[in-house]
């Protein structure tokens, strides 16, 4: 076995009688071992081109499944609202109709607080429950002196005054009642118009005022 002396390169054999250019050749790969084939060139781009594709119908699928969820996401939210309005609803719906059953003992407290038998054990049972009803949301509503409205009442009497200058409640025959802004019963009330031809008190006293500012009515 030979040695190989340090420090010198190893340098290919090269047949006696050779000229110059052939250990050149001979020294120096060659070109075709040195340069990449066509066939491995198309072969990437292929592969490259077939990536990009892939990847595209990746994203589009993303895309779409991404639409589906939030689609799903608004129709989710939107049944939500629904069932929470209508849950909302069919306990106003039982509230009302708990508490429509309750007005007639209601008004039988109203007139026993009118006569002064609202006493005893009586008085405090009696507020117990209009306590417990407001606390549901009902209220009472209708007064003497304010102005019809056919909305809210109920006229069971009719009458004209001469002292009010539009259709006004003169009594209140039977309270009304309501939870938040749905009437479940119109006040029942008596109403008076004004008196056809008969100047309102109202009137009277502008007129009167006048009359005392010029130093009384005009003599002939």
């Amino acid at each position: 076995m030979s040695e190989e002396t340090p420090g010198f390169e190893e340098k290919p054999d090269v047949p006696s009688g050779a000229t110059p250019e052939d250990a050149a050749q001979a020294a120096s790969p060659s070109a075709e071992e040195g340069a990449a084939p066509a066939g491995d060139t198309a072969q990437n781009s292929t592969a490259q081109a077939g990536l990009t594709a892939q990847l595209d119908q990746v994203r589009t699928a993303l895309n779409e499944r991404t639409l589906d969820l939030q689609r799903i996401q608004a129709e989710y939210q939107n049944y939500r609202r629904r069932v929470e309005r209508d849950r909302i609803t069919v306990k106003e719906i039982a509230v009302a109709q708990l508490l429509t059953e309750l007005l007639p003992v209601l008004d039988d407290i109203g007139r026993a607080r009118d006569h002064g038998e609202l006493v005893g054990g009586f008085k405090s049972v009696a507020e117990s429950l209009e306590t417990v009803a407001a606390k549901m949301g009902l209220q009472q509503f209708g007064k003497e002196g304010e102005p019809f409205d056919p909305t809210v009442h109920e006229a069971l009497m009719h009458s004209y005054a001469p002292d009010v200058t539009e259709t006004t409640c003169v009594a209140i025959l039977q309270p009304g009642y309501r939870i938040g802004e749905r009437t479940i019963r119109p006040a029942r009330v008596a109403v008076a118009e004004p008196q056809p031809g008969a100047t309102p008190a109202a009137q009277k006293e502008e007129q009167a005022s006048a009359d005392e500012e010029s130093g009384g009515p005009d003599e002939g």
